[in-house]
């Protein structure tokens, strides 16, 4: 099947924090219908062969309407941030979508551990939104990393979903050193929950250098890897 691409109508333009942006888009053909934790892909008019394409997953479920609401971090000289940076709302941008198999099973048996590194954590809340939306009562344990405390996403939102649902729980964590230090962190947070083999299902979304590391823990502490579901990028 042919990849339908539209545009779409920047809305609104919301820094999150001092480098992480909210962009908020409505296509102008016809609505997409996505499943939380899928992605769109962006057709950016740089680089020296455009379109550039950029993915971005949704960080918030959709709407009657049809906005889309996309989260992104400013990347050092980076050709897509630093076009997608210079817009403003009114301005059109391509895209297509949606595609991605990071989405909720329909089914729990076990506690949902989610882990996200920084805006590995976008997909994430949007599964969260739609969950509680919908008054689904599922164990939830979430570890949130960020790189440093100003990039803590979504934290207010989390500690308010902590305190009024008694069945999840947010871990945040702060790893300035990097991916590796951030995968540490981690692991010495899962080490205790470990015993017993799997009595969790694992999501994970992140860098290649976070999630890779992380799943290859699970693998060696019993899962099978299909039961490890990961979304990573570069």
């Amino acid at each position: 099947m042919a990849e339908f691409t539209q545009w779409a109508t920047l809305l609104s333009v919301t820094n999150l924090t001092p480098h992480v942006r909210q962009l908020v888009l409505l296509p102008k053909e016809r609505p997409l219908s996505f499943a939380p934790g899928q992605w769109v892909s962006l057709k950016l008019p740089v680089g020296p062969n455009p379109p550039l394409n950029r993915a971005y997953s949704m960080a918030a479920p959709g709407t009657a309407s049809g906005e889309l609401t996309l989260i992104l971090d400013r990347v050092t000289d980076g050709l897509g941030s630093g076009y997608l940076y210079g817009l403003s709302p009114g301005n059109a941008i391509q895209l297509s979508g949606p595609y991605g198999n990071f989405t909720l099973p329909s089914q729990l048996d076990r506690e949902l551990l989610f882990i996200g590194r920084f805006t590995g954590l976008v997909p994430i809340r949007c599964m969260l939104k739609q969950m509680y939306a919908h008054h689904r009562m599922d164990s939830v344990l979430l570890i949130a990393v960020a790189p440093d405390e100003d990039d803590l996403l979504f934290h207010h939102e989390f500690l308010t979903l902590a305190i009024h649902h008694p069945g999840f729980r947010y871990l945040p964590l702060v790893a300035a050193g990097g991916e590796q230090q951030a995968v540490d962190l981690v692991l010495s947070m899962l080490r205790p929950l470990m015993n017993g083999g799997p009595q969790m299902l694992p999501m994970l979304c992140g860098t290649k250098q976070f999630v890779r590391p992380l799943r290859a823990y699970f693998v060696e502490s019993g899962y099978e890897r299909k039961e490890v579901k990961t979304e990573t990028y570069d």
